[in-house]
């Protein structure tokens, strides 16, 4: 690989707390190493029309602390297509930018394998998703700021519902994967949580409900995963109570998980994954995706990022069961 002297960093898909953090990590890293850091606007769109800046360690000053993206997203079509593609090649050429760092999620990253594959630039990625599903990292940057705004709101909800004696089905982001809302159902000492990788029987769950009546044990908290199988929480509720009887309430939280201060470990961590990004790049690595396991930095192919399958931890599925007695 040329030596490398000038990069890009972008940010695309949905918006994550601490991708801030990651840029001015790879902003100051570069710095550090003498490199020139170029920032590219809303993703791979701005790649496209070349909305490409300079970027120095001024312009990263007090981000560590803020949500969402100073980069800005976008979900851009026009990549998907090979011309878009060459026109994103150009107007990194035009910058004689020698090598990308992309923060995201499976969208992302599948951006960058096709592109890569066309083209002479070096790309590395870093995974910034709330939803914590990308192969090859035990945490993605933003999870653990999205079940600490779910934890905190459902602390919240538990109040009213205590005080009324009510049921409340929560609903949390996760289309396909239930990350958020396994690790929010243990953290708020749900009844029951409904993940999209479990199949719940109604009926089993509705005993549950009447076998904890019966002792008395207070159950007012179900967490549902988005894309959990018997439907969003709006559709179990309403099942619930035509088919037996069950008055509920729902809270939708919605993309509130996606905003606000990042917290202390999701800095940490985008701050250590933007840092080796930057030492990946200078060492001639090239074409991989960063990630930590067991605490360690970890490399993996784009390939394996995106067609491999993170699968939920078995034992915390049970835990949470068992707890839930």
């Amino acid at each position: 690989m040329n030596k490398i002297s000038r990069i890009a960093v972008l940010t695309s898909g949905g918006d994550a707390p601490g991708m801030n953090a990651a840029i001015r990590a790879v902003v100051r890293t570069a710095s550090y190493h003498d490199l020139h850091v170029y920032g590219i606007y809303r993703g791979y769109d701005g790649m496209i029309n070349g909305n490409i800046k300079r970027l120095d360690k001024a312009d990263v000053a007090n981000i560590i602390h803020t949500g969402g993206t100073m980069l800005k997203t976008a979900r851009s079509q026009e990549f998907r297509t090979v011309e878009g593609r060459a026109m994103a090649y150009q107007s990194l050429i035009a910058h004689d930018i020698d090598a990308c760092i992309v923060i995201g999620g499976d969208g992302t990253y599948t951006g960058a394998k096709v592109f890569v594959e066309e083209h002479d630039i070096p790309f590395i990625g870093i995974p910034g998703t709330i939803d914590n599903d990308i192969y090859g990292t035990d945490y993605t940057i933003g999870f653990d700021t999205a079940i600490n705004t779910a934890v905190e709101a459902i602390d919240k909800i538990r109040d009213t519902a205590d005080s009324h004696n009510r049921l409340f089905f929560i609903e949390v982001m996760g289309r396909h994967t239930g990350y958020i809302a396994l690790h929010t159902g243990i953290g708020t000492g749900a009844g029951s949580i409904f993940l999209p990788e479990t199949d719940t029987d109604l009926n089993d769950f509705v005993k549950q409900l009447q076998k904890s009546s019966k002792r008395k044990k207070l159950f007012n908290v179900v967490v549902v995963a988005e894309g959990n199988q018997n439907g969003n929480a709006m559709e179990i509720a309403k099942t619930i109570e035509e088919k037996y009887g069950v008055e509920s309430k729902v809270t939708i939280i919605g993309h509130l998980q996606r905003g606000g201060s990042p917290s202390a470990f999701d800095r940490v961590l985008a701050s250590r994954l933007g840092y080796s990004a930057v030492e990946a790049l200078l060492n001639n690595k090239k074409n991989l995706v960063l990630g930590v396991l067991n605490n360690q930095i970890s490399f993996h192919s784009f390939q394996e990022a995106i067609s491999l399958k993170k699968e939920l931890r078995q034992e915390l599925v049970h835990m949470a069961e068992v707890l839930s007695q």
